[in-house]
């Protein structure tokens, strides 16, 4: 699932361990999420919308599969 968490959180100048502490969650888990190597659980998806006062499909676009390189 494509998202702008990352973009989201570069206009706010917040690194990804200040995200991951408003969140509670680790600071992989951030990453894992920003890259799309993770979908989050619809409890997170609810946070993240609420730390960025935004409403969930302003940031997770179902319809828009992540792009994946592939491992070498």
């Amino acid at each position: 699932m494509k998202n702008s968490v990352r973009e989201l959180r570069a206009e706010r100048g917040w690194s990804q361990a200040m995200l991951a502490d408003l969140l509670n969650v680790s600071r992989q888990t951030v990453n894992a999420i920003e890259t799309g190597r993770y979908d989050p659980s619809l409890p997170l998806a609810f946070a993240i919308a609420r730390v960025f006062d935004a409403p969930i499909e302003a940031i997770f676009d179902a319809d828009e599969p992540t792009t994946r390189k592939a491992s070498r």
